[in-house]
């Protein structure tokens, strides 16, 4: 039977429905006007700064088509793109999706890619306003979102200072051993498979971001998206600092035997390891003392210390220290 002819305009209704189902317009929502006219209207709080960050997600750079199940693209293309936002200790509002695919995808393949974009969008409640499609050979997908945070009290990168203590959130180097997995698979991920399960359904930490903000705990902050070795740097570079780590500090992958299966070190993934999308932050030392050891039940663990002198050194076990290599994903490598 031949493929049934999609146009835009299916597609757009496809894409308003999907949104409609699961959130209807509520009275007093920042989206003052969403889907449906040229572009959308957002009301923001009075007393809160707006918060604009924007992520591609791409085939063939970010997912593979015949690996990564739609419903883990739609949700993941919204779930880091939101992380920027609890990197500063805000609240998302609505997003705008941008898609580009080619025919044979606007069926099925659609459905299930929406069904786990409207999870993401329920989940961290952050409507869908409003986006472009248009037909293309590969699948390109851009997400801009709209958040909010208390005006003058967004988490920055540049406000580390020295002797802050450094600590992040999670595990390290599980969302880039689950693409390993995924990539040795044969056929489609399961989505049943713990293992890979951050890499395809990564939660970005908005709760905890938007807690560390309100508590005052944080000096600096940012999310972990490529790699600890790489985004040390950039906090770092931000704020005019250095850093020191401890090696045997830095929270690893609870699955050695998997690991060493295909063929990595634990520390190596966790340094280099990008796709966490786990938060970086800096506490003076006389607050640390008010941070848990976990929220709910997400580990914080203090990985170093801020100093004053512009280099960036990893104290390994036997106490000797070396130079921080950038080693996490860059595009341009």
């Amino acid at each position: 039977m031949p493929r049934k002819h999609q146009s835009e305009d299916s597609i757009l209704r496809k894409i308003a429905t999907s949104s409609q189902s699961s959130q209807g317009q509520r009275p007093g929502h920042s989206v003052a006007l969403g889907i449906g006219d040229d572009a959308a209207l957002f009301r923001a709080k009075p007393g809160h700064e707006i918060i604009l960050t924007c992520d591609w997600f791409l085939e063939a750079t970010h997912f593979l088509r015949d690996k990564h199940p739609p419903d883990a693209v739609g949700w993941k293309c919204l779930a880091r793109a939101l992380s920027d936002v609890a990197a500063m200790g805000g609240t998302p509002r609505c997003f705008l999706l941008s898609l580009a695919l080619p025919e044979t995808h606007t069926g099925r393949w659609l459905d299930r890619f929406l069904g786990g974009l409207r999870r993401a969008s329920r989940k961290f409640q952050c409507r869908l306003a409003g986006g472009d499609t248009t037909r293309r050979d590969e699948i390109l997908i851009n997400i801009t979102v709209v958040g909010e945070v208390r005006a003058r009290r967004a988490a920055l990168r540049s406000g580390a200072r020295a002797d802050d203590i450094l600590y992040v959130s999670g595990r390290l180097g599980e969302a880039e051993l689950g693409l390993q997995i995924l990539r040795r698979s044969k056929g489609r991920a399961s989505n049943k498979n713990p293992l890979t399960r951050k890499h395809l359904y990564p939660e970005p930490r908005l709760a905890l971001g938007q807690w560390l903000v309100k508590k005052g705990l944080v000096t600096a902050m940012m999310d972990l998206s490529d790699g600890l070795s790489s985004d040390v740097p950039r906090l770092c570079a931000a704020s005019a600092v250095g850093a020191r780590l401890e090696k045997a500090k830095i929270p690893q992958v609870q699955t050695p035997d998997v690991a060493l299966k295909y063929g990595h070190d634990l520390m190596q993934l966790a340094l280099h390891g990008g796709d966490d999308y786990e938060l970086l932050f800096t506490v003076p030392p006389r607050k640390a003392k008010l941070l848990p050891k976990s929220f709910r039940g997400v580990r914080l663990t203090p990985i170093g210390k801020i100093t004053r002198k512009r280099e960036l050194l990893v104290l390994e076990e036997n106490g000797r220290a070396r130079h921080l290599i950038p080693g996490g994903w860059d595009p341009f490598r």
